[in-house]
């Protein structure tokens, strides 16, 4: 059982029907990231700036002379897709002070970049646009590798997953980094809004970019978007790995809102992460050793969740009086306590 109703169903008839990422790209069969920005542009609709990094999503969507994007999309350089949104929300606001730009009500600007953009690349840019407090939205859709130049490993890329540049051998596992923690980094900039999400739990992905949208101020969407051909799976197989990927808390759905964290699913009876590992053939090559070595890993790391979820709580957070501070000082250091 799940905590919300929502994640167990999907029915295209309950998002809009309008389409601002529309179908005929170049996408690969299955491919997760476009099923990403499909519902992420439902969510966020027509009075939408997207600043979009070099990466497999700019490449399918916007081969000249055509476009997938019915919203304005800047196409812009690995490194840059944060800076150009915060100068998109700066230059708005300039020209809207001039009387030079219609005041009509808020534009929802978005930054879009992979995994490589976001945590290689783009991340002083983004770091620079969190800290200043820019009105937008950092998207990172994480298919673990940088799939569009041939699946080279990126700081996302998991430990002991196969790609061109991470082989596995007599001497090597494979990656044998673990994934940079991206939105604990960004929560760490004391943003008011951070999550994760996953297409394969539409619902909870939509409201959360919802909540995104309405939110003043910086924001960071982590989306895991499973990749079928840098992954080593069948494209009828995408939402059934990002089911197992939450199911077995390899990837939490969280969010982290004004400094509190809290859980958004949280499996009554998690899947061992053998069942996600198995069902792709770029963890094929791991043993059973590894398989332990993983799962105690993920369980350390779920657990360091539920804990910040339990610390962060308003109901956890409670001010000493002085009095009580000042003795709880004087027992640790051996004065003022019983002889």
């Amino acid at each position: 059982m799940t905590m919300n109703p929502n994640l167990d169903v999907y029915a295209a008839r309950m998002l809009p029907e309008e389409e601002y990422f529309a179908p005929g790209h170049r996408a690969c069969l299955g491919c997760g990231p476009v099923i990403t920005l499909k519902l992420v542009m439902k969510a966020l609709g027509p009075r939408t700036i997207v600043s979009e990094a070099t990466g497999c999503m700019e490449i399918v969507s916007s081969t000249y002379p055509q476009t997938a994007w019915g919203v304005p999309w800047i196409h812009v350089a690995f490194e840059t897709a944060a800076s150009v949104a915060a100068g998109v929300e700066a230059g708005i606001k300039a020209l809207q002070r001039k009387g030079r730009y219609p005041d009509s009500g808020r534009i929802t600007i978005i930054a879009i970049a992979g995994d490589g953009g976001t945590a290689d690349i783009g991340i002083q840019a983004l770091s620079g646009a969190l800290e200043r407090g820019h009105d937008f939205i950092y998207l990172c859709y994480d298919n673990e590798a940088y799939m569009n130049t041939g699946v080279q490993r990126s700081s996302q890329t998991p430990y002991g997953s196969w790609t061109t540049t991470s082989p596995f051998g007599a001497k090597s596992i494979g990656q044998k980094t673990r994934k940079k923690n991206m939105p604990s980094i960004a929560a760490a900039h004391n943003i008011p809004y951070v999550a994760t999400a996953c297409p394969s739990y539409p619902f909870d992905l939509f409201e959360k970019v919802r909540k995104a949208k309405a939110i003043i101020g910086p924001k960071y969407l982590h989306i895991y978007s499973p990749c079928p051909t840098g992954w080593r799976i069948e494209p009828n197989q995408t939402i059934q790995i990002g089911r197992l990927a939450v199911e077995s808390n390899i990837f939490p759905l969280y969010e982290v809102e004004n400094g509190v964290w809290r859980l958004t699913h949280k499996p009554q009876n998690p899947r061992p992460v053998s069942e996600y590992l198995r069902a792709q053939r770029r963890f094929s090559h791991l043993s059973e050793d590894d398989l332990a070595a993983i799962q105690r890993m993920t369980d350390d790391d779920y657990q360091k969740l539920l804990n910040m979820e339990k610390a962060t709580q308003p109901s956890a957070v409670k001010t000493a009086s002085p009095k009580k501070a000042t003795a709880k000082i004087a027992r640790s250091s051996g004065k003022g306590g019983r002889k």
